[in-house]
């Protein structure tokens, strides 16, 4: 079966046009499910929007087939990083850019034409498959919000595939860290730094005391942490009294996370109670490790699924989170499979046509081959 290749980059052109970012994503939602329509699938919008203060939910939808068949689940997300409205995309050489003044949304607006341009293939072939659901995401790029309001007794997946990777087509990430969000504020006293200094307590001199012995930055091959923003202080000639921090760390073990950010806690504390502060500390566990291994369903479909669209069928651990963090810890074993987008959040972001169609290809590989 061959996709229609003119139809998938101009579904991707169409698509990438119409404004959306997170917690504003009513109108790609919108063209989602009229298209979907057309092909005779029905949607549904959850109320997830409802809950995290956006103007549209998640958008599932249903393709029935054959009971014998295990139920596969794909998804991608529906909003984009800044600047991405008013995108005007540019052919050129084969590969899409945008204008230069936004990103172009591959990330992930050609996860979502992939998946429209398999069904098409399957309505007009009229393929043998097993049921399938289709959850395109709010809010991923900003905190995975989507994934984790969604609505997951309604979901029948036996395993699923995001289409959300900026690796290689053919490639699949099996592995992914846990995220902890870190949330401080150091509390000193306010003075004036020339008449009686001494009567202050900076709260910049305890946070720093704190960060200089905080072990940050790649720490193993699994683990790294990071100091984010401080913010704090209002002139020369005032002891800071209140600095607030954000940070953040990630591991591919749990247990390593849960002693990272343990440490990173006491590491501010400390500082703070060094010089009479108070450090008042809060650790978020933004989402939970996962890891797949070879002989699960998911994966020997996906390794099938590569060899027969000529694919390496490569699988990489990753550092970063994604619908996929969220989904695998609902019970729903998911791989985070190459989209092979090039610079994504950047103004310099590419999709070459080649790899938008090899992906169209290997999603309809996935479905054929379950």
């Amino acid at each position: 079966m061959q996709i229609n290749s003119a139809r998938l980059v101009d579904n991707f052109l169409k698509l990438v046009q119409i404004d959306s970012a997170p917690r504003a994503e009513a109108k790609i939602a919108a063209e989602i499910i009229r298209q979907l329509a057309g092909l005779g699938v029905a949607a549904e919008m959850d109320n997830a929007g409802a809950k995290v203060g956006g103007d549209a939910g998640n958008v599932i939808a249903r393709l029935p087939g054959d009971a014998g068949k295990p139920t596969i689940m794909f998804s991608a997300h529906m909003d984009r990083v800044e600047p991405g409205l008013n995108i005007k995309p540019v052919v050129k050489d084969g590969v899409i850019y945008s204008d230069g003044s936004t990103i172009l949304a591959a990330d992930d607006v050609a996860g979502i034409a992939a998946i429209i341009e398999a069904i098409h293939v399957l309505k007009e072939k009229s393929a043998t498959h097993g049921p399938l659901e289709f959850v395109f995401t709010i809010v991923e790029e900003g905190g995975l919000h989507g994934a984790k309001n969604l609505d997951y007794g309604a979901l029948k997946a036996d395993f699923g595939f995001a289409l959300d990777s900026s690796g290689p087509v053919g490639s699949a990430i099996v592995q992914g860290p846990a995220q902890d969000k870190i949330e401080a504020v150091i509390y000193g006293k306010a003075a004036h730094a020339g008449v009686n200094p001494e009567d202050g307590i900076s709260a910049i001199v305890a946070a720093s005391r704190g960060i200089a012995e905080m072990k940050t930055g790649r720490l193993d091959h699994e683990t790294t942490a990071n100091i984010g923003t401080i913010k704090g202080g209002t002139a020369t000639n005032i002891v800071t009294d209140k600095v607030v921090i954000q940070a953040e760390a990630r591991s591919l073990k749990n247990e390593k996370l849960e002693r990272q950010s343990q440490h990173m806690r006491e590491c501010l504390e400390r500082g703070a109670a060094e010089v009479g502060a108070r450090a008042e500390v809060k650790i978020s566990r933004m989402y939970s490790a996962f890891r797949l291994d070879e002989s699960m369903p998911v994966i020997a479909l996906f390794k099938r699924a590569c060899r027969e669209v000529n694919l390496r069928g490569e699988l990489i651990p990753s550092g970063g989170g994604s619908d996929a963090n969220i989904f695998n810890a609902h019970g729903i074993p998911t791989a985070n499979i190459g989209v092979g987008y090039k610079k994504v959040h950047t103004t310099e972001e590419s999709m070459a046509i080649s790899d938008l169609e090899t992906v169209a290809r290997l999603t309809l590989a996935l479905i054929t081959n379950a």
